[in-house]
């Protein structure tokens, strides 16, 4: 049966490859109907790469988009921080400086009301009186001294409450600081304001007394504080620090105790979480928690600060502060205390408001959180 089967010599000849069987010439023939062309092939191929070339493009399109999204995100920087102080103190220069500049015709009617109950019957007659008198400038008497007055008292009051709230809440450690919140805020901003009276107090004397004297007797701030100067020595400045004192640390206190109170309780009754809230939501509640608290405050301060205004505009050269005091309150009585007191609810409500949106605006610019509103700390 070997005839059957090939032999070795045979199988090597067959398929050796230099075996002339094997080399196969390739026959040029013509494409049949059903073959594919390959002429189409280089054009299949050119598409290929372009839709590889193009989403590569695509891909690092997206990287760099990625990129500059994250370098434009707003990001939550370290707070308690020399910038966290600098930004807190710059938005209370903002806060301050502006708002009670731009309520400066409410506060020249108030001042001469709280001097002399009988000047005007309200504030519409009374600015309508001013502007034929003394013209449209004559609204905005005493805005200068305002201006830098209160700005320098925003900053260091805004700036120092936060410092002074970080300094008393570490001192009591983080369950009492959270437990006892409310003698915090007023601890942190009494010592605030006892700081920035100091500096607030000479231009509120110059303030006062273009307001209260008609016709002004200085046209400015640096011209009423060089006269001053020279004609009461530098105590002139600070004749009406103590007054101010008791109208200025009530307030704050209040301000910002009742302030960050009712945010927090504006935030425990929305649903979610305060970060859940976007700038506008959060401002419109500071905004509102600022009104709230400004009520407060024009009702506790009230009788200091018509005090005030009365110092400054007829305490006698060398009397005594509780002389001056006790000669004005016999004057005018009790109920003289509470002169203006609707047109500063109106002027302090609006104006601690604007603040508080004006301040935690600010802060959420620089990449801070908003005041107020902060969670429990977490129990071990």
């Amino acid at each position: 049966m070997s005839f059957l089967f090939p032999s070795q010599n045979v199988l090597h000849q067959s398929f050796s490859p230099l075996s002339p069987r094997t080399r196969v010439s390739p026959a040029v023939t013509k494409a049949t109907p059903y073959q594919a062309r390959p002429e189409l092939y280089m054009a299949y191929s050119v598409v290929d790469d372009a839709k590889n070339k193009a989403q590569k493009l695509s891909a690092e399109a997206q990287q760099e988009f990625n990129k500059a999204s994250q370098a434009a995100a707003p990001k939550q920087l370290e707070l308690y921080t020399p910038t966290f102080y600098a930004a807190a103190t710059f938005g209370g220069l903002l806060a301050c400086g502006l708002t009670h500049t731009a309520v400066t015709p409410l506060d020249l009617v108030k001042c001469r009301r709280q001097v002399d109950s009988k000047l005007y019957k309200g504030n519409f007659q009374a600015w309508g009186l001013i502007f034929r008198q003394e013209g449209f400038r004559g609204i905005f008497t005493g805005w200068s001294p305002t201006f830098f007055g209160y700005s320098v008292q925003g900053a260091f009051k805004y700036g120092w409450y936060e410092y002074f709230k970080k300094t008393y809440s570490d001192l009591a450690g983080p369950e009492n600081a959270y437990k006892y919140k409310t003698v915090l805020y007023l601890t942190a901003s009494a010592s605030a304001e006892f700081l920035a009276d100091i500096a607030l107090c000479p231009f509120e004397a110059v303030k006062v007394r273009m307001q209260t004297s008609m016709p002004p007797p200085y046209k400015g701030t640096i011209d009423g504080i060089s006269k001053i100067t020279a004609a009461e020595g530098l105590g002139g400045l600070y004749k009406g620090l103590y007054p101010l004192w008791g109208r200025q640390i009530p307030y704050t206190m209040m301000k910002f105790a009742s302030f960050e109170t009712i945010v927090e309780m504006i935030y425990d009754r929305l649903p979610g979480q305060k970060s859940d809230y976007g700038k506008g939501a959060q401002t419109a509640v500071s905004f509102t928690g600022g009104y709230l608290a400004g009520i407060a405050c024009a009702i506790v301060s009230h009788p200091a600060d018509v005090m005030v205004s009365k110092l400054n505009a007829n305490r006698k050269a060398g009397e005594g502060f509780g002389a001056a005091v006790a000669r004005n309150y016999r004057d005018i009585g009790f109920m003289g205390l509470w002169n203006g007191l609707p047109v500063r609810i109106v002027m302090i409500g609006t104006l601690t408001g604007l603040q508080w949106m004006i301040y935690d605006y600010f802060k959420m610019f620089m990449g801070f959180p908003t005041t107020g509103g902060s969670a429990p700390p977490e129990k071990k």
